[in-house]
């Protein structure tokens, strides 16, 4: 299965743990998600899109969370935990150079209460198949 879509994946550093998503304007709450370009890895596209869509900057991949069929317009997705390597805020707002100039509010989601209800319906099946990822991650580290 190859990826043409990349999505990074951000985790509170502190406890609980929280997903980082953002509300579109136009679109409901979403993960940072995009296009992977010609000859660039899909690590490579989660964090230019990290950086693109929430203006976080010198972040690093973790891991690789695997890769999902969205079943939607041909879109296979590229999970990369990532890592921002300075403390971010509880809640902030970045406008996007692309996609139209919007205003994206990112906020933290507590994992056990993902906003299910708030997204598309793509974006439900991506956050519970994230999930999944996440647990079965979460069990490997604990037993290295």
């Amino acid at each position: 299965m190859l990826p043409n879509k990349a999505c990074p994946v951000v985790l509170s550093s502190s406890l609980p743990i929280r997903l980082l998503l953002f509300r579109h304007p136009l679109a409901g709450t979403q993960l940072v998600k995009g296009t992977i370009e010609n000859a660039e890895l899909p690590s490579e596209a989660a964090l230019r899109e990290l950086t693109e869509e929430s203006g976080i900057t010198g972040a690093t991949v973790e891991t690789d969370l695997g890769c999902w069929d969205a079943e939607h317009r041909d879109q296979i997705w590229s999970f990369h935990l990532c890592r921002s390597g300075r403390h971010l805020p509880e809640r902030w707002a970045h406008q996007t150079l692309d996609d139209h100039g919007h205003v994206f509010e990112f906020f933290w989601a507590p994992l056990d209460d993902l906003p299910y209800t708030d997204c598309h319906p793509v974006f439900q099946r991506a956050l519970a198949f994230l999930f999944q990822r996440l647990k079965e991650w979460s069990l490997t580290a604990m037993s290295d």
